[in-house]
């Protein structure tokens, strides 16, 4: 099946009474012998207006006498829009503009979970930062580039450590979030409205097997980069240091084609009630032919997101640092810096504010990608509209899910 279906009305051959523009031509009388009589230049065809003597006539029709109006396209009506998308093919800005729409449309179901959430995460992260990862130790400067890469990678790995419980707790909430946000952009494509214990009542029979899904997907990516880093890492030196880049940068790619290729088997798994495996291979499927095309999208999606964290992130973490006096006191003097709660709680408020925004762009956005493939490669676009109960589509089904 073709993956890109064009929405332009085939065009058809001109039909009788027609010169090929649409427009009919004007028929003339015929004489009593069937032939059409033939006018003279000074004697006009019977009904045609002439001007009288002393008068100007009428100006001719122009070259673009009978054009369609600017922006007009014959054959071709606009797709419907219940929600916050049309029901066609979607281009990036559409899908973005969806995600934002969506936000803007449910403000107050989704920053309730998601606000909720981006706090629990906050929490856990400055707590672990202040109790349980180490302090980072200052690198030797008689070390060679390849101690001082050996030194960061274990620093690197203690900070890990440090973070995994933090981690994990985030990730948690971030599944509660991204299955509540599935089930409100689904209802946002229909237009319909949902409230938050409509999208938990509907998103809860789902949550255990989104758990395991998205813990099979880390295990995944762990694994990749652990085959990618660990010959390195055992061989040591600067051959090591080699691998270490040479295969990281094999295993990076390599994780980023396999998240690629399942980012679709959330919204499968929420969407089609279906189990986890049945989700992946769904997501493999669905992305098969376009794997460039959301690659680009999630990309300039994430890249957008970094900006705009950035953009909260800065103004936050300089008044932290201006508070914070044993943390800027250490940045002066180059020794390692070890913030402390003034620091945490005030760069812990931009966080928050930050991921209440960016967890419903990036959710909406997977979700979008997701309706946008089915309906490029399944047609979703006309039960969606039945879904919707617009006219001409056929009954309501009861179903009211994007999933059908």
């Amino acid at each position: 099946m073709n993956d890109t279906p064009g929405w332009t009305s085939p065009g058809s051959a001109p039909s009788d009474g027609q010169d090929g523009s649409g427009i009919p031509r004007p028929s003339t009388p015929a004489d009593a012998n069937g032939s059409t009589p033939q006018w003279s230049k000074d004697q006009p065809p019977a009904g045609q207006w002439t001007p009288p003597t002393g008068q100007t006539p009428p100006p001719a029709p122009g070259p673009h006498w009978g054009a369609p109006p600017p922006n007009a396209h014959w054959g071709k009506p606009p797709a419907a829009k219940p929600g916050v998308i049309p029901l066609r093919p979607l281009g990036m800005g559409e899908i973005l503009d969806g995600s934002v729409k969506t936000l803007r449309t449910y403000w107050r179901t989704v920053l309730s979970f998601s606000v909720t959430v981006a706090v629990i995460s906050q929490i856990a992260s400055i707590l672990a930062e202040r109790y349980l990862v180490p302090k980072t130790p200052a690198i030797s400067p008689d070390a060679t580039p390849a101690e001082q890469l050996e030194q960061s990678l274990e620093s690197a790995q203690n900070s890990m450590i440090g973070l995994a419980p933090a981690l994990l707790v985030t990730l948690m909430a971030s599944v509660v979030c991204a299955a509540l946000l599935t089930v409100v952009v689904s209802r946002a494509v229909l237009g319909r409205p949902v409230s938050l214990g409509e999208a938990w009542r509907e998103a809860r029979p789902r949550l255990l097997q989104l758990i395991g899904l998205t813990l099979l997907m880390a295990a995944l990516s762990a694994g990749i980069m652990v085959v990618g880093l660990l010959p390195g890492v055992l061989a040591g030196g600067a051959p090591g240091v080699a691998l270490v880049l040479l295969l990281g940068l094999g295993a990076t790619a390599a994780m980023i084609w396999l998240m690629v290729r399942f980012s679709l088997a959330s919204p499968a798994l929420m969407l089609e009630r279906q189990g986890v495996m049945t989700s992946f291979k769904r997501s493999a499927k669905l992305v098969q032919g376009s794997w460039w095309r959301i690659f680009g999208i999630t990309a300039l999606t994430q890249l957008l997101i970094f900006v705009f964290a950035m953009i909260i992130a800065i103004p936050f973490t300089i008044a932290a640092i201006a508070v914070d006096g044993d943390g800027l006191s250490g940045l002066l003097t180059g020794t390692p810096v070890s913030f402390g709660w003034p620091f945490l709680i005030i760069t812990g408020i931009g966080g928050v504010l930050t991921s209440a925004v960016t967890y419903p762009i990036s959710a909406g956005v997977t979700v979008l990608l997701y309706v946008d493939q089915r309906i490029r490669r399944e047609a979703l676009d006309l039960e969606l509209a039945r879904a919707a109960g617009l006219p001409g589509y056929g009954p309501t089904p009861g179903d009211e899910t994007v999933g059908g």
